[in-house]
């Protein structure tokens, strides 16, 4: 561990937090970092070289100054991780680092975990605390990222206790800051400063009000003052107050205090495992999740953009003119110059290992979706529809006629319909049934079928991996066409009957990297249901 920790930015300001502005003048700000129009972008192959993290949620993805992104364990299906994966952003590559180090029990790095903290401080990555199975941690690291060190940290002090789901952040270019948790009994609301120079911890004194004990929350550095949103509280409510506590800088000579701060503007909904990310002048909330109200079981999950723009000081919902990822939780979100780059998650069912960019409307990679029209712009010619946006009509037109007739909602996700293309049009399906046949007089819809027949004598250890992917889309392809026609059955008939509840697990799967070993026999077994029931229809 290096004795001194060189400082490649500075924070501060002689502006009050009132106006979470900088020197510049209010009209200067408001034209310069005026909140544009903004494009979320799936992540291609194009973007970037190497191999990027497996999903994951509760990991930690921390800037290590304006060079990379290393993103730090989390959770997959019940297993806690430990691995690193880097992000070099001037050659847009993934790689995994060779680390070395040692500690007290002789392990290299930090034990598997999630929910820590992770921040950084120039070149180096420091990481508290988390859960590992239902044991909390309060073992204390840092990463070396130049030479990709691991280095555990005996500190002295106020020792924060074991805990996971805090938040921390960076005081200038020496300190960090933590603020509550969970220790496994309760909640926390302790304020603690650890100096990384003298690896001393101390505990804030605060008078006066102090914000409900939480878990779940973000807390930001901002200018002089730790902003803190949401979390769930004790007792289990989820929280949408926004608490500014002052006194964490000694030159300033404040004394710490909690202020709760009231902003107007479209302030965001009661939620946890959400993300604030700064940029520039911008703050930026993403997902998390509340609770489905009194009636519902489960939690709701988001996938909103909320601003906290520092010039107005006021809530802002962000403009974007496309579909957005799926809501989720426990993701990370990480700032690379104007770009913000999302990665992982949880809803409630289903690990994310996605990467999207959110950029605004200027940006390169925007004119992906902008060269062709938005999806809210609908044509008047019918001509110009494609087959499967007739298709999608049709069905919402059916859906429509169904809830006249019978008097209650229904309702088909269509969330994955708008991603399912048709089998003639799935380029990938086309060119692996073609494989199969071999060359040939037979049309597409006759080597389709072939790949089908194929499938039903298949056995799970036959399936290969290449064939997962168009598997998936023809088994999702099949539940849209069976329900569209269930539809029109029930609308051709006097009596309106039930559609009934079959389940078709694997129905809302976005890619087969949230398929497990173990899911291919089901998934299997559920496809080959699908074509006898849709043979007999």
């Amino acid at each position: 561990m290096p004795t001194r920790l060189a400082s490649q930015s500075r924070i501060g300001s002689s502006r009050n937090i009132s106006t979470f502005s900088s020197y510049e003048s209010a009209d200067q700000l408001r034209e310069r970092e005026r909140v544009k129009m903004h494009y979320w972008i799936r992540a291609s192959s194009s973007d970037f070289a190497g191999t990027i993290p497996q999903p994951r949620s509760g990991h930690t993805a921390v800037n290590i100054g304006k060079s990379k992104v290393v993103v730090f364990g989390g959770l997959l299906d019940k297993k806690f991780l430990n691995d690193i994966t880097v992000y070099d952003i001037e050659n847009k590559l993934w790689f995994q680092p060779d680390c070395t180090g040692s500690g007290s029990d002789g392990q290299v790095g930090p034990s598997q975990r999630a929910f820590h903290v992770a921040v950084s401080i120039d070149c180096h990555m420091f990481i508290f605390g988390g859960r590992s199975g239902s044991r909390r941690l309060g073992d204390f690291w840092v990463l070396d990222t130049d030479i990709w060190q691991w280095s555990e940290l005996t500190s002295f002090g106020d020792l924060p206790s074991a805990r996971d789901f805090a938040a921390a952040s960076a005081i200038g270019n020496s300190k960090i800051v933590m603020y509550g948790g969970w220790d496994g009994k309760k909640w926390l609301s302790d304020v603690y400063i650890l100096d990384t120079m003298s690896l001393e911890w101390r505990e804030l004194s605060v008078l006066g009000t102090l914000p409900p004990p939480r878990c779940g929350h973000t807390s930001t550095m901002v200018e002089k003052r730790l902003l803190v949103y949401g979390g769930r509280g004790g007792g289990g409510p989820i929280m949408a107050d926004l608490w500014a506590l002052k006194g964490l800088i000694e030159e300033e000579n404040e004394s710490p205090g909690w202020t709760q701060l009231k902003l107007p503007g479209q302030a965001p909904t009661a939620r946890c495992g959400h993300t604030v990310t700064s940029g520039g002048l911008h703050l930026l909330l993403f997902g998390g999740h509340g609770t489905g109200g009194w009636l519902s079981r489960y939690d709701v999950y988001y996938n909103d953009c909320v601003v906290l723009d520092r010039v107005s000081v006021q809530w802002k919902r962000l403009a974007t003119m496309n579909e957005p990822p799926a809501a989720r939780a426990y993701h990370s979100m990480t700032s690379i110059g104007s770009r913000y780059l999302l990665f992982g998650g949880f809803d409630g069912k289903s690990t994310y290992g996605d990467l999207w960019w959110l950029v605004p409307e200027d940006d390169p990679i925007a004119k992906r979706v902008t060269a062709s029209p938005p999806k809210g712009i609908h044509e008047s010619q019918d001509a110009s529809m494609t087959s499967m946006e007739k298709e999608r009509q049709m069905q919402e037109d059916a859906l429509a006629e169904l809830q006249k007739r019978i008097g209650v909602s229904v309702s088909i996700s269509n969330s994955n319909i708008k991603k399912i293309v048709d089998e003639l049009e799935d380029t990938e399906l086309l060119e692996l049934a073609s494989k199969l046949v071999g060359e040939g007089a037979l049309s597409n819809k006759e080597v389709v079928q072939a790949l089908r027949d194929h499938w039903s004598r298949s056995s799970p250890k036959s399936i290969q991996l290449k064939e997962l992917s168009p598997l998936l889309r023809d088994y999702q392809r099949m539940i849209t066409h069976l329900q569209k026609e269930k539809l029109r059955s029930l609308l051709q008939s006097s009596n309106a009957g039930s559609m009934g509840k079959e389940t078709y697990r694997f129905y809302h799967i976005r890619n087969i990297s949230q398929l497990r070993m173990d899911d291919i026999p089901h998934l299997l077994a559920e496809y080959k249901q699908l074509v006898v029931d849709i043979g007999a229809d």
